[in-house]
């Protein structure tokens, strides 16, 4: 969230993704670094044990999102 942020207060697109488990983390974290609209995507938890087969449909499943945060 801070590199996120640090781009977008510097005139840089940038779009947070993370897993659905740090959906309330990542609002607080915003809120507390001063952007609480950055643009956030989530993706089905957890990632941390996806193969790249399972890791390629979490972020098929969520490009969409992705490109529409970057250009609003």
């Amino acid at each position: 969230m801070h590199d996120t942020t640090w781009f977008e207060i510097n005139g840089k697109p940038a779009v947070f993704i993370a897993s659905d488990e740090f959906q309330e983390a990542a609002t607080a974290q915003a809120e507390t670094l001063g952007l609480p609209s950055v643009q956030r995507v989530f993706v089905p938890h957890p990632i941390q044990d996806a193969n790249d087969l399972e890791m390629a449909e979490k972020a098929d499943a969520v490009i969409e999102k992705v490109i529409a945060a970057l250009v609003d």
